[in-house]
């Protein structure tokens, strides 16, 4: 065993050694007990060959390819195989840095930002997003304007400072209001191009509203990248489970994979507060948390970051296509309060060592429940798009927690979850 370690490990070094992208010991190569035997879909590209003789070109570079790992407690609890893809290992810490590569690249094709000559990326984001931005604003030449609802965790912001961007801390409100953090930064990137216009002394340097929740360039970013590693990592995938921010992650994958493999069932996971699951699930955007005089924040009723909303963006509808009927492509959705969102960061910790943010719990109670629900032998996969280091002082904060009357206790097994 030893002489085959070592060989494999001498063929690396040499550049000699192809890799797929399928691990079987990791359950991820039909070789596990519960998918020994199932047919598994030939594999439609070839795999992966290491760059063992070329190191990646700069941050952009380490971007995607995250690998996918079982999700040890959770597959035995159910007798599925429940996937995670791990988007916190890219080099910003989330998925999000996946669509600020691309809009930025795109921005660039398409003339409207040069680099090193003052450019400004804008944006309105909870928090992730803006990181992404600013680590690739700062690789790439461009400064970064971040616009967020002042009620997200502080440590973001810091983040963001520390990155070279500027912040600006809105308080929480609805998208009508002139003052919504999202309005404010496509304001102040008009501003911005206003203000360097060479008949008004500047340079030309312009300002680029990025616009996550309504450019559907963050859509393809995850149709033609995130959707095809999938793909091709998992063959035997019977079930994808994730939540829902701007949309451009749920409506790529779906869009991508629902004709390349038939029995495909998707799953939206929906924090409370949201309306985003009673749109999928009964056609009608309404959450019980819109009742008038109930709501505490503006958005969604929840201390979840970056997923859950109340209005359907252009990169969400992507999953309603025009038909007679308007069927939505999703198979349901399952809506997770935050007392289980904050019960399964807990229990990840304690159980599978992974210390995980807010929207990757939320996506892994789902997965949970939708195993639960089909039953032995499935293979579903999620993302864990960030760690909880970002979740700090919210989530991982226990005097928080108490103050919004949660328990940050770990369960004790997997079936509180359905008590």
């Amino acid at each position: 065993m030893v002489g085959v370690i070592l060989a494999a490990t001498v063929a690396a070094a040499l550049g000699l050694l192809t890799i797929p992208l399928v691990y079987p010991s990791l359950g991820l190569g039909g070789h596990s007990s519960r998918s020994r035997g199932r047919r598994r879909r030939p594999s439609s590209s070839p795999p992966l060959q290491l760059p063992t003789g070329e190191p990646a070109d700069g941050i952009p570079g380490l971007i995607g390819n995250t690998p996918v790992f079982r999700l040890k407690s959770i597959s035995e609890y159910t007798g599925c195989d429940v996937l995670a893809k791990a988007e916190f290992l890219n080099p910003g810490g989330s998925s999000k840095d996946r669509i600020a590569l691309y809009l930025i690249e795109r921005a660039e094709k398409e003339g409207l930002i040069k680099p090193h000559i003052g450019c400004c990326i804008f944006e309105g984001t909870s928090g992730s997003t803006g990181i992404s931005l600013a680590m690739i604003a700062r690789a790439k030449g461009y400064k970064c304007h971040i616009v967020m609802p002042d009620d997200i965790a502080r440590e973001k912001s810091d983040l963001l400072v520390k990155l070279g961007a500027t912040v600006e801390r809105m308080p929480p409100c609805s998208i009508v209001d002139a003052n919504h953090f999202v309005r404010v930064a496509r304001r102040r990137a008009d501003e911005y191009t206003e203000a360097n216009r060479p008949e008004n002394g500047g340079n030309g340097a312009t300002g680029y509203f990025v616009d996550q929740f309504e450019n559907t360039w963050n859509f393809e970013a995850h149709f033609t990248r995130t959707a095809p590693e999938i793909y091709h990592q998992v063959p035997e995938i019977d079930v994808f489970v994730h939540g829902s921010g701007t949309g451009g992650t749920l409506a790529g994958v779906t869009r991508f994979l629902k004709p390349r493999v038939p029995h495909l069932k998707v799953y939206l996971a929906d924090p409370q507060g949201s309306g985003l699951a009673n749109k999928v699930n009964y056609g009608v955007m309404f959450s019980s948390t819109e009742k008038e005089g109930t709501r505490r924040r503006h958005q969604v009723d929840t201390i979840v970051e970056g997923i859950g909303l109340n209005r359907l963006t252009r990169n969400f509808a992507y999953l309603f296509p025009p038909s007679p009927a308007g069927e939505c492509l999703l198979d349901g959705a399952v809506t997770v309060t935050d007392q289980d969102s904050v019960y399964m960061s807990r229990w990840l910790m304690a159980n599978d060592g992974l210390f995980v943010g807010s929207s990757s719990a939320i996506n892994c109670v789902a997965a949970l429940r939708v195993a639960k629900r089909l039953g032995p032998g499935h293979t579903i996969v999620t993302v864990l798009a960030d760690s909880g280091q970002r979740h700090i002082t919210k989530l991982w904060n226990d005097d928080f927690l108490r103050s919004r009357s949660l328990d940050s206790g770990t369960p004790q097994s997997l079936d509180q979850f359905f008590s």
